[in-house]
């Protein structure tokens, strides 16, 4: 999964079709579901999926109020298609669930 390296990065990359997940290295839920995600850039190609690590980029999770991780957002065209933001743990089946919607 591509990493998030710069906020202009996050601006450019919302113009396309972006899925974001929103995550840290100390997080244990994240670490959960991080090993069947590649799973789901391979089921959904029409969209970048892209890492941001929550720690480096707090003002991007303030200003798109991401309070827990993992979560996510997708992004169709520059517009805010779906959130999935919550502090609870998320399994791959819920987070492909989620996915689903926006395809």
């Amino acid at each position: 999964m591509k990493q998030l390296d710069t906020e202009q990065q996050f601006e450019e990359l919302k113009q396309g079709n972006t899925v974001f997940e929103f995550t840290a290295d100390w997080c244990p839920d994240c670490k959960v579901i991080e090993p069947d995600l590649p799973k789901l850039e391979n089921k959904y190609k029409d969209f970048n999926f892209v890492s941001v690590d929550r720690d480096k980029f707090i003002d991007i999770c303030i200003d798109n109020d991401i309070l827990g991780i993992p979560s996510f957002l997708v992004y169709k065209n520059g517009k805010l298609e779906g959130s999935y933001i919550g502090k609870e743990r998320k399994s791959i089946d819920q987070i492909d669930a989620f996915l689903a919607k926006y395809i």
